[in-house]
């Protein structure tokens, strides 16, 4: 009977459920549009009907989210979390009905800025100066030692799930879409690490940039040999800490 209902349901939406501008759901949230579309389901920016507030809606795919076990281990997630300034507050599940199918969404706060990717792209010769991106580099290790602090980990740490806004000399950032089954373990916290290197390689210019960086740049992101940065970052904390204590040669 579980596997007929899935099925039918597949059969109905699909993986898409395309609610377009205007649309009511919930009875409390208009649609105002979508902000992206995963394995899991979707992401719409909405506005709280009384209060005019935005608000993010992940709603879930009902054919990959059988007895609402995915939606329970994420928001768990999002809870255990719920101190970290990085992650995006959780705070309500609803259950909404989208062609005559019941639809489960999480609520969550809306996020300004841009996707990492996007904002780098955006500026000249799509990269950022070493500098800032050292910055931003040591706003994302603080973020990310604040999860394994408390035995979590991200699991899909790339720049299509970091947003930022710029403060100043400072960034805003919020990760989104963590992988969310099972408890941390050293290897999950060691792939989290390596990835945010990895992300602030790219933002520096890759590949092609990467033998002009300075000395400083190369310590950190050691040609992205995983022997070389667990040696010289066995935690992300210890790469926070090199942040806040190395000299510029």
């Amino acid at each position: 009977m579980i596997v007929v209902g899935m099925l039918m349901v597949r059969s109905q939406l699909g993986d898409s459920l395309d609610l377009q501008p205007g649309r009511v759901i919930g009875g409390k949230y208009v649609t105002r549009e979508l902000l992206g579309r995963g394995w899991e389901g979707e992401v719409y920016r909405v506005d709280e009907m009384r209060t005019g507030i935005p608000r993010a809606a992940k709603l879930f795919f009902p054919h990959r989210n059988g007895r609402d076990r995915v939606v329970r281990a994420y928001a768990t997630k999002l809870n255990r979390l719920r101190d970290c300034s990085i992650v995006v507050q959780y705070h309500h599940c609803e259950t909404i009905t989208i062609r005559r199918t019941p639809v489960t969404c999480l609520i969550s706060e809306f996020v300004e800025g841009q996707l990492l990717s996007d904002y780098v792209n955006g500026r000249r010769g799509q990269r950022l100066p070493a500098f800032e991106a050292m910055r931003l580099l040591y706003d994302l290790a603080v973020g990310l030692e604040a999860i394994h602090t408390r035995g979590e980990y991200h699991g899909d740490y790339h720049e299509e799930n970091i947003f930022v806004q710029p403060r100043g000399v400072f960034f805003d950032v919020k990760l989104i879409d963590f992988h969310h089954w099972g408890r941390a373990t050293a290897d999950e916290r060691n792939a989290d690490l390596l990835n945010l290197i990895r992300v602030f390689y790219n933002t520096i210019g890759g590949r092609e940039r990467y033998a002009g960086m300075p000395p400083e740049v190369r310590a950190i992101c050691r040609g992205l040999r995983h022997d070389l940065i667990k040696r010289a970052f066995p935690t992300v904390g210890r790469l926070r800490q090199h942040l806040e204590t190395f000299e510029w040669s």
